[in-house]
């Protein structure tokens, strides 16, 4: 199996439809089981495609654009979090080949207004693999010195929806540094889950941030804050970063990380 996660900083980024274009060739190369995205965003005023999915939705764009190029056994599950740039409505996507048997979008912070740039959600799709079912969070969290809406209290929210009657991953951009101990990471791993990274027999530095970007205007820092978690350990063949000017070109403030599995 073979996984992706990206924060996209949708229609944020100069050269935003050649990055998107970029995004879907290597999506048409790779053939990616599942897709994570975070800071998926469309336009407030757009028309409304389908389950709140708008017009301009940036994951809609690039499902168009996988079309175009011959790609067209990948659906959409999209969720909203909050308003992020002026005149966006922001929210997370999962992208999958493989049936989606369920869906849900739910709210991991103590306030669920959705004109606050604070407030996040989660969204999990429930696919059958293999005959067996497997569910995929795509995850943006907080910062965990926040004092408004603080981390642990997100991820105590997660960790209490996390269905764990079978096998899950947890994807996403979750703003706390692998670096940092005793905090947001350590916190998540305390919980039975497992770094796909740390479990690779294959894998390059991990760091997905260089430098600042929004939501970190200090860091002078490499991050590795862009994740994959297992429930279980799981054998991991490679963990790489990808759209880092590498591999592949940067189509975001933050670098990729795609994962194989052996499952």
């Amino acid at each position: 199996m073979k996984l992706l996660t990206l924060n996209c900083h949708s229609w944020q980024e100069e050269n935003q439809m050649e990055k998107i274009k970029t995004l879907a060739k290597t999506i048409q190369e790779k053939s990616y089981d599942v897709i994570a995205l975070q800071e998926v965003s469309q336009l407030e005023g757009e028309s409304i495609v389908y389950d709140q999915v708008k017009k301009n939705n940036y994951a809609l764009v690039l499902l168009d654009e996988l079309k175009q190029i011959g790609v067209t056994d990948y659906q959409l599950v999209w969720g909203f979090a909050h308003i992020g740039y002026p005149g966006y409505e922001e929210g997370l996507a999962i992208l999958t080949k493989h049936p989606v048997i369920n869906k849900e979008v739910f709210f991991v912070t103590k306030g669920q207004d959705t004109s606050y740039w604070k407030t996040r959600s989660i969204v999990r799709a429930t696919i059958k693999y293999n005959e067996k079912l497997i569910s995929f969070y795509s995850c943006h969290l907080g910062w965990w010195h926040d004092e408004e809406e603080p981390c642990k209290f997100q991820l105590d929210s997660l960790i209490e929806k996390l269905d764990r009657s079978h096998p899950f991953f947890l994807m996403g951009d979750f703003n706390n540094s692998t670096e940092i101990r005793d905090e947001g990471y350590d916190y998540l791993l305390s919980h039975d889950l497992f770094d796909t990274y740390e479990l690779a027999k294959e894998k390059d530095s991990g760091i997905t941030v260089k430098g600042k970007i929004a939501g970190w205007d200090q860091n002078k820092k490499d991050l590795r804050i862009d994740l994959i978690l297992s429930s279980k350990i799981v054998e991991v063949l490679s963990s790489q970063v990808i759209f880092n000017g590498e591999n592949k070109p940067v189509v975001s403030d933050h670098y990729g990380v795609e994962t194989e599995i052996k499952l």
